[in-house]
């Protein structure tokens, strides 16, 4: 996975309607507008909708990352119970676009985050809704591949000699953010503190290098009413410890579905994955702000907090 700060490229909301209506219209022929759903760091969605149906056009901001995620969208949609957008027709930049897009079909409803019903379910019902989810990306994770790392190139032969080097090249980053003012202090010591404590808590062997989502959390979980009707946006799918896909559980309103602790309950974790998960959380936000320069304090100071007090029990 790449470690620097990606430059999304000038984006106008208008063009980029105009180029997403063209590109539905590549496919079937026929010309509308085009909606703007909103966007992260380097995308923006586009729904346009057609006689033929509806359509969701995700225009990327950095070159390089539709070849990736069109690919994990299939790659996860062919192994999973729950269905995924289907990508329907992909575009890279030229002299006459300068963005890579993709075409998919449109999944109803909307992400369980905003889901007032599913929030208020009885718990029997919220469960359900766990049992679900987890099961699902279970069903995932039994998909495995000989070595580790990027799904488009897994090279690594241990989950460590993929992971470490990564994570510490994310501990570097962020010392040079600190360096520059960017990052607080205490938010690199705990990562230091944490990578002192590596051969500990990675002491156990990861014996499968399993598919992961990367980035399953409610906001990527679409709903309608309370019936699941498929997942969302991978992000930096991998073959690697299955371990890792589940602290974005906690995320959002997560833990009002028990969503981590019914996946464990199910299939087991670790001795130390309280530890991992910890790990895992920070390093993960840390590498989002490298790339992105975004620096979300409510969901960091938690992360930094839970792993000081894990880091404490230790010392």
């Amino acid at each position: 996975m790449q470690i620097t700060r990606v430059i999304p490229k000038p984006f106008i909301l208008s063009e980029g309607a105009e180029f997403a209506s063209n590109l539905v219209r590549e496919l079937t022929g026929e010309k509308n507008k085009a909606k703007y759903l909103g966007g992260g760091s380097f995308g923006r969605a586009f729904r346009v909708q057609t006689s033929d149906g509806d359509f969701v056009v995700k225009i990327m901001l950095a070159s390089g990352m539709a070849e990736k995620e069109t690919h994990d969208l299939k790659l996860l949609g062919s192994r999973c119970p729950i269905r995924f957008p289907e990508v329907l027709y992909t575009s890279f930049a030229d002299g006459n676009s300068g963005f890579d897009a993709y075409v998919m079909d449109t999944i109803p409803g909307k992400n369980a985050l905003f889901s007032i019903p599913l929030f208020l379910a009885s718990k029997s019902k919220r469960l359900a809704f766990a049992d679900e989810v987890t099961e699902a990306l279970h069903e995932i994770h039994k998909f495995t591949n000989p070595k580790f790392g990027d799904t488009l190139n897994p090279d690594s032969d241990t989950w460590t000699e993929y992971y470490r080097p990564f994570a510490e090249a994310i501990l570097q980053h962020a010392e040079e953010a600190e360096k520059r003012r960017e990052l607080r202090g205490e938010i690199v010591c705990t990562l230091r503190r944490a990578m002192d404590k590596f051969d500990f808590i990675f002491s156990e062997p990861v014996t499968e290098a399993s598919l992961i989502h990367g980035d399953l959390n409610v906001a990527n979980i679409m709903v309608k009413g309370k019936k699941i009707t498929g997942f969302i946006d991978p992000l930096n799918s991998m073959f690697a410890d299955r371990e890792y896909d589940l602290f974005q559980f906690d995320n959002l309103t997560g833990k009002r579905f028990s969503l981590c602790s019914r996946y464990v309950e199910k299939y087991s974790s670790s001795e130390k994955f309280a530890f991992k998960k910890a790990f895992y959380a920070l390093y993960n936000e840390v590498y989002c702000f490298i790339r992105s320069g975004a620096l979300i304090p409510l969901i960091m100071n938690p992360l930094v907090e839970n792993m000081l007090a894990l880091l404490n029990k230790t010392e």
